[in-house]
């Protein structure tokens, strides 16, 4: 984090730096791979990390103590020594975020120091802005920032600073977070990391292996590059993957972590190992940070590949989004659900116990890891492809009374989200359940009638995280329904 003239990581001038900000991915770019969490594959390519200036808001104790009235805060109030304390915190965050937080060195009070904020900040156009009023009068310059400048923005106010007339408006205010809480940092590395989110939405690159085409294209709103492998070049990588050391080690920690094995052979182990690499190599070659399949063509006669079901789980488990059936709204939902809060998603074909009013999900592969890349797996039984009826899938066992969120991005010009929350009840016994190897039936808490669940190919994630994500939504021009 700078507060002076010069750039600190880049040892550019500020304004050089402002130049440069969004455009060059030279001096002080970094690689996704060495910050956490996140969509962090990208191998081979190098992207600049998010920008976000930011500035305290308040008149000097001095001033006020000539003037002889403090208002709320108070005169108890020390807003230098919170600037302070609240400067070495927030260096501490953009390290872990890997961001580059530019605030400002003097607290914007005057109106020629505002004006020059935000002059800077338009021609900066930076991923976000962070606001930090420190006095209620100060709430003003806040708005005055945000009616000039149209990006993502974060507002910290301590507790008893402002009053329910400034809160109000802006608490659900479309392109800001506000927050009115006492002194919590924590709340603003959550909004600075979904600044981040869309920067890094913008900067990724989405492998779909699809058809007989290859072309790009651009996901509206999110700037996500989508490219098109064709089918036959991934048929090609899998029968050309040799059962080496690295896919028989691989097959032997399948078949040690699976609590059974019912179906599968150890040949359909081994070529499911192929299948990881095989998916593996495609996306070191392409540099990509996520990627999804039209999985199901080569399941049927005559076979093309085995299926990729347990490449996509160990894919998920190591944080990168893997995407079944070349869905475009399900693979940006685990993506967004990855670098919002460091968590692979199961996505699944979307169904309902409607006797006890219960969402059921069930697809053939997901993460086992569904608390995050470095937390244990929740366990696992091999099984075949309930559909195909061959290979070698996982069926995750999930933890019940674990409470969940259940997201869907709709992608276009004005992106939709549903959002809702829950409590696993069980992972029904599959047969006699029919469906997907892997499911889940679980409680919704937003509607009274389960069948009223909008979407789709929905991604199920652990935590509770309804609150967050529509937050992020708000900030970030996505409608959040249910």
């Amino acid at each position: 984090m700078c507060q002076c003239d010069c750039h600190e990581h880049t040892g550019m001038s500020r304004r050089d730096f402002f130049q440069a900000v969004g455009v060059s991915t030279a001096a002080g770019a970094l690689a996704w791979r060495a910050v956490a969490p996140g969509v962090v594959h990208a191998a081979g390519r190098t992207k600049a990390p998010a920008t976000v200036l930011g500035a305290f808001l308040y008149p000097s104790t001095e001033a006020l103590r000539k003037e002889g009235y403090y208002s709320w805060p108070g005169s108890g109030f020390d807003a230098e020594g919170r600037q302070k304390a609240y400067t070495e915190k927030l260096g501490i965050i953009e390290k872990r975020l890997g961001i580059h937080l530019i605030l400002e060195e003097e607290p914007l009070d005057t109106p020629d120091s505002v004006e020059q904020f935000i002059k800077k900040t338009q021609d900066a156009k930076p991923d976000g802005l962070l606001l930090i009023p420190f006095k209620k009068s100060s709430f003003g310059t806040a708005t005055q920032i945000l009616e000039q400048v149209a990006v993502p923005t974060v507002i910290l106010a301590s507790l008893g600073i402002l009053l329910v007339d400034h809160i109000r408006p802006y608490y659900r205010r479309p392109g800001v977070y506000l927050i009115n809480s006492e002194d919590n940092l924590n709340a603003v590395e959550q909004g600075l990391s979904m600044i981040r989110t869309m920067h890094r939405m913008k900067e990724s690159l989405l492998l779909d292996l699809v058809g007989t085409e290859a072309r790009e294209t651009t996901v509206p709103h999110l700037g996500t590059t989508v490219r098109n492998i064709p089918l036959e070049r991934f048929y090609a990588t899998f029968a050309k993957i040799p059962r080496d050391d690295r896919v028989r080690n691989l097959a032997k920690e399948w078949l040690q972590q699976a609590e059974k094995t019912v179906e599968p052979s150890k040949e359909d182990v081994l070529e499911a190992a192929k299948c990881y690499y095989a998916l593996k190599q495609i996306l070191d070659e392409e540099s990509g940070d996520a990627l999804m399949m039209t999985c199901l063509d080569g399941l049927r006669h005559p076979h093309k590949h085995v299926p990729p079901c347990m490449g996509f789980m160990k894919l998920r488990d190591e944080g990168i989004p893997a995407g079944c059936q070349s869905d475009l709204n399900a693979t940006l939902t685990l993506m967004l659900v990855q670098e919002l809060f460091g968590l692979p998603g199961f996505q699944q074909n979307a169904s309902m116990e409607t006797e006890r009013n219960h969402y059921f999900g069930a697809h053939c592969t997901s993460p086992s890891k569904m608390h995050g890349p470095n937390a244990p797996a929740d366990p696992i039984i091999l099984r075949n492809h309930a559909e195909a009826g061959w290979g070698c899938v996982p069926r995750v066992l999930f933890t019940k009374g674990q409470e969940v969120t259940l997201a869907l991005y709709v992608a276009g010009d004005k992106p939709q989200m549903y959002v809702y929350t829950g409590t696993i009840i069980n992972c029904p016994a599959n047969p006699p359940t029919g469906g997907c190897r892997t499911n889940v039936e679980m409680t919704i808490n937003e509607v009274e009638d389960v069948v009223q669940v909008k979407g789709m190919h929905q991604a199920v994630f652990y935590g509770n995280h309804g609150k967050a994500l529509r937050q992020f939504c708000q900030m970030c021009g996505i409608d959040a329904v249910v």
